[in-house]
């Protein structure tokens, strides 16, 4: 009994020996704080902190493309850990998102600690590190009070694809000495860099539209768990003082005054820290609180106080000179963060009440009364609302699809007008009043109030106009009837079909035809609306016909089994149609099948690259050849039929132009986009010109320098207001469509594009202006009112016919971010359907 006892004690002090004894992220890893981690290093840390102290819980809540892990660390007490399911729950109940609210458990406040969604920002992952030593720290006591209370959910490395690809890289072109002047090569990163993911997405703008799969992942859990607090820790140009709250106009309407009053606590708690320690930083300068899809905003409009920090360090390397003359490392950018951070932890625990208060109030009176002038959005029935639909899912806000007829009126977003509309089945409604209120009004409020036009980020994002649909919001609340989703119907392919056709509306058609074309399945496309009966073909239409492909074997079951997932598929039993534009005639296109090569590399903007690389990978499945451009002349062009130039700069010489040139006179098709389109401008053989005629001009050089000669009295303090009246951070404009064109084919009556630079060409002579804006046109977010002006009557998009080929000109990248659904299907008309 005794040598049992004896034996209890000796393993209760070993364990309290194990567990008093943490060794800090120094003694851990190999030059901590001076040398970036490699990824498997930040892992191996906090399993060993796992098994190490009883503080602290991990969850894998996914991968990366690249196959790396995504892990949270649930960080409080043992009890709390323990109950960290009720504890879940209850915060959910106290905003109407769950039932099982328990009395078993206390109320917890919820910080939710995010680094390094930029890869290259890699102090942040360092710091993480640090930030959960010292929670775990056990002669630690202040920390141990916070935790009391406080459940902090640490996620160490939002994007390790690109964290690994900045780490990797440093590791293999710096030596045992560090080199702080500017000029050394690792403070010059290599293209694509490493702030973006795999497919050079940039993840802080894709909180809300989740394109990427690290976002899909993310957010899931973090919508399972609705925090109170949210830290998006980051880091900025190397000579940049540290950022921390209060941000800068402009400032969501919808944020309450105890966000804002929090992020003045915080202001104030973390500049008595810094202070102490005579370290520089700034409020309320640069970063706003407007943007939807940022690590900030995103929690900001779930009811949490959502917040960034910034430290200088992009381009530092391990250690750089500043311009003030003293140097920065590794160790001074993450000692700053993991102060900033753990003082937010501090603070929230300080708040507990008050956060809590706020964070169920926010939510309980969104549904009382809506924060915005809408309290019903009415989107009509169109097939591209099956990816509304998904995206909404994504983000858990509640919808559902009118299962009666019935009228309303309300705010037409197309025209900006209000006007009485009919609702039918199937179109899709979003209230107002649901637990996800306040984000499902910002994503759809249209007339989104703007209070500083120097905003960050783009200022619109109108989801009707994104998704190309006709979208209404109204008022009141609507009564008609509704269901939860609109059924389909199943298809009986009969024995024989003459001909399958899927209606070309949305990206399910250019999936689809994407495998057609991979399965060397012939295909035609409609030029005008024909009819077959029953059958209404619309322009664009795919036509598969077994007398295209008379060496397919079960024709009706292999065509069926790959147009499956495009669900408003139909078959036709004749050629013969009742309005003269039969199967066999000249209506119908016979579509070729794309070759595709993109260039990539040093000049070309990586995000741009990034979204069409994602487009044809993971949107459409669709092969592309991908090529650096230093290794364009070992390219023999005439393999391929597509050529991609996304935006950027190409310093091609005289003699590839040319073949350039040659290549598209006999056959090839070139898409640009962006400054890319410059390659093309004012060249021989080409309509691109910024001007329609030598008037037009000579009238502009001439407005331009009356305006630099009116600069002379201007005083210097308003130069940068002034300075926005030339620019677009990002608004959505309305333009005219050339619906008979296949660039335009499904598109709707208006194409509405987000512009996000200054760029615009007169109407081009000899080409198809497919999208260009008119005089008067409705625009959504700030637009400069210089900018303004110049933009009636401007091309958006065009083709340049060559010879047997063509060019096409993207003046805005339709494919931005990957969410602007409209364009998804424009970049795919003129990928497959444009000759």
């Amino acid at each position: 009994m005794k040598k049992t006892f004896c034996a209890a004690v000796l393993l209760l002090s070993t364990s309290f020996s194990v567990f008093a004894q943490l060794k800090t992220p120094s003694e851990f890893i190999p030059n901590y704080g001076k040398q970036i981690s490699y990824y498997h290093q930040v892992e191996d840390y906090f399993k060993y902190l796992t098994e190490q102290s009883q503080f602290i819980k991990k969850q894998k809540y996914g991968a990366t493309n690249e196959q790396r892990d995504l892990n949270v660390y649930y960080i409080s007490t043992p009890e709390n850990l323990s109950n960290l399911e009720q504890i879940r729950n209850n915060n959910l109940a106290a905003i109407g998102l769950s039932g099982n609210k328990t009395t078993t458990v206390d109320d917890k406040i919820i910080v939710w600690l995010s680094f390094n969604v930029h890869g290259n920002e890699f102090a942040g992952t360092e710091s993480a590190m640090t930030v959960a030593y010292e929670l775990l720290n056990p002669s630690n006591e202040a920390t141990k009070q916070w935790l009391k209370n406080t459940i902090v959910i640490l996620d160490p490395c939002i994007n390790p694809d690109g964290y690994s690809r900045y780490g990797n890289w440093l590791r293999e072109i710096t030596g045992k000495k560090n080199h702080p002047g500017l000029y050394d090569r690792e403070h010059m990163e290599v293209w694509p860099g490493g702030r973006y993911n795999h497919y050079l997405f940039d993840l802080n703008r894709d909180w809300a539209w989740q394109t990427q799969i690290e976002s899909q992942q993310r957010i899931k859990l973090y919508n399972q768990w609705m925090p109170q607090v949210h830290t998006d820790v980051h880091e900025m140009s190397y000579n940049s003082p540290y950022f921390f709250p209060p941000a800068a106009e402009p400032l969501h309407e919808f944020i309450e005054q105890y966000q804002k009053d929090f992020y003045n606590v915080l202001g104030k708690n973390i500049s008595q820290k810094f202070d102490k320690q005579n370290w520089m930083y700034n409020t309320r300068e640069r970063f706003d609180l407007f943007y939807p899809s940022y690590g900030d905003t995103y929690p900001t409009y779930n009811g949490a106080v959502g917040l960034t920090l910034e430290q200088g360090g992009i381009g530092a390397g391990r250690e750089i000179t500043m311009e003030n003359g003293a140097n920065v490392t590794i160790k001074d950018r993450l000692t700053h963060h993991a102060a900033a951070v753990l003082t937010v932890v501090e603070s929230a625990a300080s708040q507990k009440d008050i956060l809590l208060k706020g964070f169920r109030d926010f939510h309980t009176n969104a549904r009382i009364k809506a924060k915005g002038v809408y309290n019903t959005y009415v989107l009509k029935a169109n097939p591209k609302l099956d990816q509304l639909a998904e995206m909404l899912k994504k983000n858990d806000i509640e919808f559902s699809y009118a299962d009666a007829s019935g009228s309303a009126s309300g705010f037409h977003y197309q025209n900006k007008k209000n006007e009485s509309f009919k609702i039918e089945p199937n179109d899709l409604i979003i209230k107002a009043d649901q637990p996800r209120s306040v984000l499902a009004q910002v994503l759809f409020e249209p007339n989104q109030k703007l209070n500083d036009s120097l905003s960050y980020d783009i200022t619109a994002w109108a989801l009707p106009l994104a998704y190309g649909v006709e979208g209404y919001a109204v008022k009141n609340n609507l009564s008609v009837k509704t269901k939860a989703k609109i059924e389909t119907a199943a298809k009986t392919v009969p024995a024989s079909v003459y001909a399958f056709y899927v209606p070309w509306n949305n990206r399910t058609s250019a999936q689809v035809l994407s495998l057609l074309h991979q399965g060397g399945i012939k295909v035609r496309s409609a030029v005008k609306k024909a009819v077959f009966g029953t059958i209404t073909i619309e322009p664009g239409g795919l036509i598969i016909s077994r007398a295209d492909n008379p060496k397919i074997a079960d024709f009706e079951k292999t065509v069926s089994d790959i147009i499956k997932i495009k669900t408003d598929y139909s078959f036709i039993t004749t050629g013969f149609s009742t309005n003269s534009k039969d199967i066999g005639g000249e209506n119908f296109v016979l579509l070729k099948a794309p070759k595709i090569l993109m260039l990539s590399g040093k000049g070309i903007v990586s995000t741009e690259f990034g979204a069409t690389w994602h487009y044809l990978d993971e949107t459409i499945s669709y092969p592309v050849s991908i090529v650096e451009t230093a290794n364009f002349n070992r390219v023999k062009l005439y393999n391929y039929n597509t050529l991609i130039l996304n935006d950027g700069s190409y310093d091609f010489s005289d003699d590839q132009k040319k073949q350039i040139d040659e290549w598209v006179k006999s056959g090839g098709k070139v898409i640009a986009m962006s400054s890319a389109i410059s390659l093309f401008q004012d060249r021989e053989g080409y309509a691109l010109s910024l001007f329609a005629s030598k008037e037009d001009k000579e009238k502009s050089e001439k407005e331009e320098k009356e305006v630099e000669l009116k600069k002379r009295f201007l005083d210097f303090e308003g130069s940068e207001r002034r300075e926005i009246s030339g620019t677009i951070p990002g608004a959505i404009i309305e333009n005219k469509l050339d619906k008979t064109y296949p660039m335009a084919f499904g598109l709707g009556n208006t194409y509405f594009s987000l512009k996000t630079n200054e760029r615009s060409y007169s109407l081009l002579k000899s080409a198809i202006n497919v999208a260009y804006i008119p005089k008067g046109f409705v625009s959504y977010g700030f637009v400069g009112h210089t900018i303004s002006k110049k933009l009636n009557e401007t091309v958006s998009f065009a083709v340049d016919k060559r010879g047997d080929g063509s060019v096409i000109y993207m003046m805005d990248n339709p494919l931005f971010r990957g969410f602007w659904e409209n364009g998804i299907l424009l970049f795919s008309n003129s990928l497959f359907l444009v000759n």
